[in-house]
């Protein structure tokens, strides 16, 4: 027997429905709403979306269950494509040592304690340490989300979180794993762990590719050439295995990450504070999404945010994404992530909306299935406490999720506040 879902009376139902390549130029700003909209979803996946006289009038809307979106924006669940969310405790000294003024790089003492706290820590309580996180995504409104290894620095210590979250992987988000060779710079020096050998990397990368644990490779980009040619092997090896690519780029210097991404045609290319002009009109003429974070920008507290808007008017495919992760961007609310987005790097709610969904969903590779509202794609879809899809980031650092549905499901709903312990 199917199990069919009608959400009706949405005031704005943003489908993000469009071209089937990623958005970019004045396409990032077509959100496809539809005033007092509906959408049915029968086992998983949406059948229908359009005006909620029509939708809730077909045949197969009778006996449906029914969630009555009235005065508030119905739109797809945030793609979350990128975070380093399995850490073992929140890096407290180095925030302090940032606010105090020592340089971002300097303050990285977090590296060593938190790969030893992961060494230790039970596969088990691994396991529940990343699903905590998992949950304070969906209580926010993420539906997918893309999760890297690397945090320790040790190729063996990447397949014991890879293994963890496969395990993770629909319960209840979509986790897609990405396998991170750290760079030489970042990893040594100022109490850190020694550098890595990418060769190491590239044979555990191996490992989790036979084993089904991971889809993506991701390189780490430093300055100058002690980062790129480890990250060159790297990406050749994972290229050679069959896997998406992606390249920490340019996040602390101008490396020409981003143009190293676009020569290997990677997925994406991330962080980008620091590109230039010539790797802005590359990105703009590939297809290597440019996925900013401003979260990091925000949290460490100094430099630039990426070039949004230079991207975006030069017409590269702009994504965004939380980089959760302890050291620079301790957020999983992609809500607040858009508010950033608009007053740090001038995006407009549009453009910003569509770049936490669709093309977050083409960084991922997983377009197809999810994104955005439309027939055939997942039931992946949040209802918001808001009538305007600008208060989306208007609101700045708060949680507008008023219900979270995977494949049609309701995975998290908003509580009541009040009463008493005897209520």
């Amino acid at each position: 027997m199917s199990d069919t879902l009608l959400v009706r009376g949405a005031r704005q139902l943003l489908t993000l429905h469009g071209p089937k390549e990623p958005r970019r130029g004045f396409a990032l700003r077509e959100l496809g709403i539809i005033p007092d909209g509906a959408l049915l979803v029968r086992d998983g996946l949406i059948e229908e979306v359009g005006p909620t006289r029509r939708v809730e009038n077909l045949a197969l809307a009778r006996g449906a269950r029914e969630i009555d979106a009235a005065g508030k924006v119905v739109m797809p669940g945030f793609v979350d494509s990128h975070t380093h969310l399995a850490f073992g405790a929140p890096w407290l000294e180095d925030y302090e040592a940032r606010i105090a003024g020592v340089n971002p790089l300097d303050a990285m003492s977090g590296w060593r304690a938190g790969a030893q706290a992961l060494r230790t820590m039970s596969a088990r309580r691994l396991e529940a340490h990343c699903r905590a996180a998992l949950d304070a995504m969906a209580r926010h409104g993420t539906t997918t989300v893309e999760v890297k290894s690397g945090l320790g620095c040790d190729p063996a210590l990447d397949l014991k979180v890879l293994r963890v979250l496969a395990r993770l992987d629909g319960a209840p988000l979509t986790v897609l794993r990405t396998c991170l060779a750290v760079s030489p710079l970042l990893a040594s020096g100022h109490g850190r762990p020694a550098a890595p050998d990418a060769d190491r990397f590239t044979l555990a990368l191996a490992k989790a590719a036979s084993r089904k644990l991971v889809q993506f490779a991701d390189a780490y980009v430093d300055a100058g050439e002690q980062g790129a040619e480890p990250a060159r092997r790297y990406l050749t090896a994972a290229a050679r295995l069959g896997l998406h690519l992606k390249v920490h780029a340019d996040q602390f210097a101008r490396t020409h990450g981003a143009a190293l991404a676009v020569a290997f045609g990677a997925a994406s290319a991330d962080h980008l504070v620091y590109t230039g002009a010539e790797e802005i009109a590359a990105l703009a003429r590939s297809n290597t999404i440019a996925t900013l974070l401003p979260g990091s920008s925000f949290h460490l507290g100094c430099g630039p945010y990426a070039p949004a808007r230079a991207l975006v008017d030069a017409g590269a495919a702009v994504a965004l994404a939380s980089n959760f992760s302890p050291n620079t961007s301790p957020t999983c609310n992609m809500q607040t992530v858009l508010s950033l987005a608009c007053s740090r790097m001038r995006l407009t709610p549009a453009e910003a909306i569509s770049a936490a969904t669709i093309n977050g969903a083409h960084a991922l590779r997983c377009a197809a299935t999810c994104g955005s509202l439309e027939v055939g794609k997942f039931g992946d879809l949040i209802v918001l406490n808001v009538s305007d899809y600008r208060e989306i980031p208007y609101w700045f650092g708060v949680n507008a999720v008023h219900m979270t549905l995977k494949r049609g499901k309701v995975i998290y709903r908003e509580g009541r506040v009040g009463g008493t312990e005897a209520d």
